[in-house]
């Protein structure tokens, strides 16, 4: 028996990558849902693929419309706006949500399905940094199964799954340390757009290029580990390691440590979000050769080069709408930033000056935490631009 997937973001780097694992395990999964923002000639090109039941598009669904009116065996079903995800995300014929949207937008739609009972293979790392004690209440109350798509999430599970949860004691997650890791902080903060685009290891979407570049990205995966594997924050810890081939260690209460390995590519942790706590045979990655692998390496963070990360961690520990705060600042700067408007440098100064501003201590609802994430987003703007 198949089961039904949705993919939200079907057209970034997370679901062209997720589309690719299908085509190899058909018999497995049909794709349901496919949700895009604005691309609507990929979208096209893949309903005419995939035939799915349900297309979405946040931007542009009249180009969308014009162009879709009947694909493959019969009419579709669709929507637009971000009410698309909520729907994509709940099609009663969807068991597997791949929430891949960049991102704030992929808050609603991750609750959505939690409550709906479906399991959410998590990339959008942006909706338990924001919500995480609304996303794993919702999971809780609605019976719905959260599995981390980040590599190095990933690696956690994949170390744990079958321990009993008393035996894990601490993380460390791996960065690569991104294009700017033997950099001078003075050289750093005049750093340009196609600098920071240039990622050593991975091949991701701007946003998260640039995210990995300022190691934000790794303050957001601290704070999405703390509420998957409900450890405190400093047991949750970050090396660089710019081989990108450990992805995380596991350490476990009698001092053993596990790791788990591999070349850099994100369809095996989209497979093992899709199977787990299965493993199916799957030849689309390229296997692992310790040989050509080489020498690994680890250091520690500098924390004059990634001031931002330390900001993310102190986010994370005060709790309350801060993180939201953390995230929606980021997402503005490194908007202005990759639309040339402010330097590389005043990503970092744009969060600090957001996060002095008084944040509430809790964020007991939705509305809570879009509240925080508006102010945010005005204060960011008003920073970044003084």
């Amino acid at each position: 028996m198949t089961r039904g997937v949705a993919i939200l973001g079907s057209t970034g780097s997370i679901g062209t990558s997720t589309l690719q694992v299908l085509r190899r395990q058909r018999e497995r999964f049909r794709v349901v849902a496919l949700t895009a923002h604005s691309n609507a000639e990929l979208l096209e090109g893949q309903v005419a693929e995939w035939h799915p039941a349900y297309v979405g598009i946040v931007n542009g669904g009249g180009i969308l419309k014009d162009s879709l009116t009947v694909v493959g065996r019969g009419a579709w079903e669709g929507g637009t706006g971000n009410a698309c995800l909520v729907e994509a995300a709940t099609h009663p014929d969807v068991g597997i949500v791949v929430n891949a949207i960049v991102g704030a937008a992929g808050l609603e739609a991750t609750l959505a399905a939690l409550r709906a009972g479906k399991r959410v293979a998590l990339a959008n790392k942006e909706a338990l940094v924001m919500a995480g004690e609304l996303v794993t209440e919702a999971a809780r109350a609605g019976g719905g199964e959260i599995v981390p798509v980040d590599s190095e999430h990933s690696a956690v599970l994949q170390c744990i799954t079958g321990r009993r949860p008393g035996e894990l004691a601490r993380l460390i997650l791996t960065a690569s340390g991104g294009p700017f890791r033997t950099w001078t902080p003075e050289r750093l903060a005049g750093a340009t757009v196609a600098e920071a685009l240039q990622h050593p290891t991975w091949k991701m979407g701007k946003k998260i290029t640039v995210d990995s570049a300022t190691l934000v990205n790794k303050a957001l995966e601290v704070i999405e580990a703390h509420f998957l594997f409900g450890l405190p924050y400093p047991a949750v810890q970050v090396v660089v390691h710019p081989q990108s081939v450990v992805h995380a260690f596991v350490e476990f209460v009698d001092g053993s440590v596990l790791a788990q390995v591999g070349f850099p590519t994100m369809e095996l942790p989209i497979l093992y979000a899709l199977t787990h706590p299965e493993r199916v045979p799957d030849r689309g990655a390229k296997r692992f050769d310790p040989v050509e692998a080489g020498a690994l390496t680890f250091e520690p963070v500098r924390p004059e080069l990634y001031p931002a990360y330390a900001l993310g961690r102190a986010a994370g520990e005060q709790g309350g709408t801060a993180p939201a705060a953390f995230n929606a600042a980021n997402e503005v700067a490194v908007q202005l930033f990759l639309e040339g408007r402010i330097r590389f440098g005043k990503i970092a100064e744009t969060i600090e000056r957001v996060l002095a501003a008084p944040w509430p201590s809790s964020a007991r609802s939705l509305e809570d935490v879009l509240s925080a994430d508006a102010v945010a987003r005005r204060l960011a703007r008003e920073a970044a631009c003084s």
